[in-house]
């Protein structure tokens, strides 16, 4: 039996299951299969693999769903949008199983299971003592029940050998008929095993390259032994690098931050720092490049650059990555963001290219809400009468200071009153004195109440003449006192 994949056109598929959120592992798959279909003008397929219900969790699909149109991935056949290949969910395809499952009853390369839990754990305990590895293969029954599908059914694996194969990443790779066994094809409730179902949706959707996980490189000769029964031509293998901690030592888990993939939307990054992120976990375009764009990773992606060793997950990457990317950003999309983050009152435009300087993601904008940090802009700032006082600077002299800054500012006129005008102003009077931070300080506080805010010279254009020397005012009131 040959693959009825007559067309030579890249397939490629993302076959997730839907026992739980998708993490930056799953994600990173989809990428590279979608990656590659669309360099190759090819097809991209999202695929459902439902099976195992008992660990099925509700609302999975279309957190699934919505978790790669976030990051920009597109499919064209899958089980919101069908196509030729429908269904696309597992548990639909049911009849498809059992067509081939009969094939290989047919010629005696399957069998039904009757074995139950315990009668197995007494064969795996007599392996055990006697030190050898528990196989079923070695339990085959002699004269197997007719499988009437309330019975698991495993493949008989009749050709006990080593196998040698050709990964696209890795290279040759080989292993000994002890990676061998016969293995449960349908369970006793009617859903087939990953390891059965996986291989018969590929060949029935014509898949041509599957990208997986590198934990699937054991299971490698079980896939090989039924690709051989059923006489198939077997895609190719392209096993990916896996994801490593923080640490560079141990793969990614929930404490090193394989979270919700969605979280990441939530967190305010941008979908496309998170594909040039992703993209660069694993394989790079072979330069320097460390930035680019969704059509820019199609065009540069090639299999042959995918990495054999694990790449790091660094999420001070990944904030440099999406800063970089905010400042690609349109003022039009950048104000959009921002203003998605703001309460209304803070929705002024002046104000944006001060928040994204000291924002690595536009989540963090909650956080400087939530603390105040945003408050001086449209409540006035209230601060104690130290506050205002320079190093050791006499509060005398700080007073005189702010009013002739007063002065100053009320000598300029409104359609001047920018921030570079602002600064000559403020630094010919500065540089007057022993130290500029003897108005500058001041000033600063004075304006926004703060120890840490934007520069004197921005404030003031952003609160306006109006505002900046009430202000002002108050804090020479306040000395004055």
């Amino acid at each position: 039996m040959n693959n009825n994949n007559t067309n030579t056109k890249v397939i490629t598929r993302f076959a997730p299951s839907p026992t739980g959120f998708l993490h930056i592992g799953g994600i990173r798959t989809a990428l590279y299969a979608w990656a590659y279909a669309r360099k190759n003008n090819g097809k991209f397929i999202l695929r459902i693999e439902d099976t195992d219900k008992a660990r099925e969790v509700e609302g999975s699909i279309e957190h699934i769903i919505e978790s790669l149109k976030w990051i920009g991935i597109d499919w064209d056949e899958g089980p919101d949008i069908g196509g030729p290949n429908a269904p696309y969910k597992q548990s639909e395809r049911l009849d498809s199983y059992l067509k081939y499952a009969n094939i290989l009853i047919e010629k005696g390369l399957a069998y039904t299971d009757p074995y139950s839990e315990e009668e197995v754990e007494v064969l795996r305990k007599k392996a055990d003592v006697e030190k050898r590895p528990f196989l079923y293969r070695d339990h085959r029954p002699e004269n197997p029940p007719v499988w009437d599908k309330t019975l698991p059914l495993r493949l008989k694996v009749s050709n006990i050998k080593s196998y040698e194969w050709t990964d696209e990443v890795r290279g040759h790779l080989k292993a000994g008929p002890e990676a061998l066994d016969d293995f449960i094809l349908i369970k006793g409730d009617g859903y087939p095993t990953y390891n059965f179902a996986h291989i018969i949706d590929d060949l029935e959707m014509g898949v041509t390259h599957v990208m997986r996980a590198d934990e699937f490189i054991s299971s490698t000769p079980k896939f090989l032994s039924l690709y051989e029964a059923l006489g198939l031509e077997r895609p190719k293998l392209v096993t990916l690098p896996p994801i490593m901690g923080p640490d560079g030592k141990k793969k990614l888990g929930k404490r090193d931050g394989a979270k919700d993939f969605l979280e990441y939307k939530k967190e305010g990054y941008l979908p496309e720092a998170m594909m040039n992120f992703l993209a660069f976990i694993g394989w790079n375009p072979g330069d320097n490049t460390e930035i680019i764009t969704p059509k820019e990773f199609i065009n540069l992606f090639d299999i042959k650059q995918i990495h054999i060793s694990g790449g790091q997950f660094n999420e001070e990457k990944l904030d440099w990555i999406n800063k970089e990317h905010i400042k690609k950003l349109s003022s039009h999309d950048l104000e959009k963001y921002v203003f998605e983050w703001l309460p209304k009152e803070l929705q002024i435009k002046k104000i944006i290219p001060i928040i994204v300087e000291r924002i690595s993601k536009f989540g963090d904008i909650k956080g400087m809400v939530e603390k105040g940090e945003l408050d001086f802009f449209y409540k006035k700032p209230k601060y104690e009468k130290e506050k205002l006082i320079y190093k050791n600077t006499d509060s005398e002299k700080i007073l005189i200071n702010l009013k002739d800054v007063v002065s100053a500012l009320e000598m300029m006129k409104e359609n001047n009153f920018d921030k570079e005008n602002i600064k000559i102003i403020l630094m010919e009077l500065a540089d007057k004195l022993e130290s500029r931070g003897e108005i500058l300080h001041p000033v600063r506080f004075a304006l926004s109440g703060l120890d840490k805010s934007p520069d004197p010279f921005v404030l003031s254009e952003i609160l306006g003449k109006v505002e900046t020397i009430s202000r002002l005012n108050t804090a020479i009131k306040m000395l004055e006192v």
